[in-house]
């Protein structure tokens, strides 16, 4: 599954990047640059071309990588090697360098095709993700307006049943805090620029994500332990049956004055769960694919089943590359990463808000693992039920038990 999404996700990266590139060298970009005016050194049309990912015949350049350094007049010697001459060696893989992960790839010092990425990212990747965000806040707090906080019918009885264990809770509120902080940092990490050095200044912004990184690096760890734990706990809850189609008739009770019966998860939260849990896992393998580019590359073997499957070829484009540098790997890597960021955001945001202010008693579930009987009857009468039988069958048991014996 998570293949097919990275599939997915990087053809409409490679169907965008093109036209954009199009539409900049349509644009910006004159003809073919005459280099006989520099000697045959590269200009800044050829700089534009490189950054705009439009091929360009760079010989002048690749080959021009040996010999030895020349004396200024009236100075000493600049050395046996030119300096120009090691960096462009570098640049084509053509240098002879020795790396310390047995990775070829590990090699490649100098990559410089990624404005596409830059663009990307403190473009469309900036300005939707953002808006998305604001957008389902504003959305909630208009429901909010028109539909009012959902009441506990009758109120509270003062009697209270357990909804989760302690070991539930100590993994969902690790799950919750590690993707917050993981969250907060990364949207430092992305806004910063932008917002925060203006307001703040470059000194604040350079503390600020220096320790983010760190945070963000380390606290992964936790996240993605309780996302296995959570799975593991809550998957036999979550799986579809026939009570959520009546959950879906009636709108989760939005739609009309009763409230659909449900287990103990109902259709609206296992779309959560199984949205935390794709989502995460996505988001997951793509971070430990940023940890480890030399280790877990994802895009090359991607784009190697997209050939297979004939794609370029749906869109008139040519195969995609299958050799990408670690560089390379990392920048689809991160924009991978930070899309779904942005949609697993967008879903815990509606998650918090019922869980908070958008229905009464649904804290406590999480807060001291016990509801109050009303609020569990309304919101989960098949679970309820369930629960109070086993209660009564336990009580009779341990009557049975502790009843005197005729003599």
């Amino acid at each position: 599954m998570l293949r097919q999404l990275l599939a997915l996700f990087a053809l409409v990266l490679m169907v965008a990047a093109p036209l954009g590139a199009a539409a900049q060298d349509a644009v910006l970009l004159p003809p073919e640059p005459d280099r006989s005016a520099t000697g045959g050194a590269q200009t800044l049309e050829d700089i534009m071309r490189r950054q705009a990912g439009i091929e360009i015949d760079d010989s002048f350049r690749r080959d021009n990588i040996g010999g030895d350094a020349n004396n200024v007049p009236g100075m000493g010697p600049l050395g046996g090697a030119s300096d120009p001459d090691l960096w462009r060696a570098l640049r084509y893989n053509e240098a002879d360098v020795r790396a310390s992960t047995l990775n070829p790839n590990g090699k490649v010092l100098i990559q410089d095709g990624g404005m596409w990425w830059l663009d990307f990212r403190e473009g469309p990747l900036r300005t939707y993700g953002g808006w998305l965000l604001l957008g389902t806040i504003a959305i909630l707090a208009v429901f909010f307006l028109l539909r009012g906080r959902v009441k506990i019918d009758g109120g509270k009885t003062g009697k209270t049943v357990q909804r989760f264990k302690w070991i539930e809770r100590f993994a969902h509120w690790t799950l919750a805090g590690s993707f917050l902080l993981l969250g907060f940092t990364g949207l430092f990490t992305l806004f910063g620029r932008k917002y925060l050095i203006p307001l703040m200044g470059h000194d604040f912004n350079s503390v600020l994500l220096h320790y983010s990184k760190l945070i963000h690096n380390n606290v992964s760890w936790a996240f993605m332990l309780a996302l296995i734990m959570v799975f593991v706990m809550w998957i036999w809850h979550n799986l579809p049956d026939r009570t959520d189609i009546t959950w879906f008739a009636q709108a989760g009770g939005i739609i009309g004055n009763k409230h659909p019966p449900a287990k103990k998860f109902n259709a609206g939260q296992k779309i959560i769960f199984w949205s935390v849990i794709l989502l995460g896992a996505s988001v997951s393998v793509s971070g430990l694919s940023l940890l480890f580019p030399f280790d877990l590359p994802l895009f090359a073997k991607t784009f190697a089943i997209l050939n297979d499957w004939g794609v370029p070829g749906w869109v008139g484009m040519e195969s995609f590359p299958v050799a990408l540098a670690p560089q390379e790997e990392m920048q689809f890597a991160q924009l991978w990463h930070a899309i779904v960021a942005f949609l697993l955001m967008a879903v815990i945001i509606g998650h918090i808000y019922i869980g908070t202010i958008g229905m009464e008693g649904a804290y406590d579930a999480m807060g001291s693992g016990q509801v109050d009987e009303n609020w569990a009857h309304q919101h989960h009468s098949i679970w309820y039920d369930k629960v109070k039988e086993r209660e009564a069958a336990e009580a009779r048991k341990a009557a049975g038990n502790s009843a005197t014996p005729a003599e």
